[in-house]
């Protein structure tokens, strides 16, 4: 592998049960990060302490606490994402990878991840492939395939983290989706590697909520970032046989149908929202799983 430097953005609040996995699986990296700043966003457990005792023993990790007295939301998240960013802004670096609190890693990760860079030039965003523990197991997630990458594991080329300006803070999120869609529309290429297997420690969307709550909430952030309705209801289709089986799609449909009713917009500008359901009737149309 050629030589290549990252660094890794992690925002953080009331992770103990999880952020100690997420610091472990890091620093067993065949390839270590130039720097990783981890910022907790108002946490009230022990979160903080535990990233204290891991940066005391490994240079690279650094603490850097915002005192957010609001409740966990996805706008904060990607206010300390940038905040992050800034600080470290001025390493020379060749890639930026975002990780979350409740992920751990397979310890060649990282340069895995670089080594498919080198091979490929256009390659913007990469990572692997997010499995969950169901009950059975650890599964693949639902949903995931090899033309998206998870917003808790996203890995960029630096020059295409700044074309598309770092994650844009909506208070119904999905910056993830968000820079994905930009990247693209700057002619970079998005893949995810599916042998790359990632575990989350917690079942995607259920920080702070129960996952009926989170399907609805994931309806509505579809709403919110400009989902064509068309690909909407393919999408929740596509997921009847996901736990709780019928009942989440159904959630996570009227989830998308409320705002829709209440006359509230989409939260993105104009322009994005119509590049955006272009791209996803072209992926429909291509037969292309989301």
């Amino acid at each position: 592998m050629q030589s290549s430097t990252y660094v890794l953005i992690t925002a953080a609040r009331n992770e103990e049960r999880h952020v100690r996995n997420t610091l472990q699986s890091v620093v067993d990296q065949t390839c270590l990060p130039k720097k990783w700043v981890i910022v907790t966003d108002g946490s009230t457990d022990l979160t903080d302490q535990y990233v204290r005792d891991f940066a005391s023993r490994y240079s690279f990790i650094q603490l850097l606490r915002l005192d957010n007295a609001e409740e966990r939301s996805y706008s904060n998240r990607a206010v300390a994402l940038n905040v992050g960013y800034a600080e470290l802004s001025h390493i020379d670096c060749d890639y930026v990878g975002v990780l979350d609190a409740d992920i751990s890693l397979p310890p060649n990760y990282y340069e895995e991840l670089i080594t498919s860079f080198h091979m490929q030039p256009r390659l913007g965003i990469a990572g692997g492939v997010i499995v969950e523990d169901r009950g059975r197991g650890w599964q693949t997630r639902y949903g995931e395939s090899g033309t998206e990458v998870a917003g808790a594991i996203q890995f960029f080329r630096r020059r295409c983290y700044e074309d598309t300006g770092g994650y844009m803070s909506l208070k119904c999120g999905g910056p993830d989706v968000i820079a994905l869609t930009v990247a693209r529309q700057k002619g970079w290429q998005v893949r995810t590697f599916m042998h790359l297997r990632v575990c989350h420690h917690r079942r995607t969307g259920t920080a702070g909520v129960s996952e009926p709550r989170a399907k609805f909430r994931q309806g509505v952030q579809d709403y919110f970032l400009g989902y064509h309705p068309v690909f909407e209801l393919g999408k929740c289709f596509r997921r009847i046989l996901e736990p709780p089986y019928g009942i989440g799609s159904l959630l996570r449909l009227c989830g998308y149908l409320w705002p829709r009713i209440k006359g509230e917009r989409p939260a993105v500008p104009a322009d994005f929202l119509r590049k955006f359901r272009q791209q996803q009737m072209r992926r429909l149309l291509r037969g292309t799983r989301e």
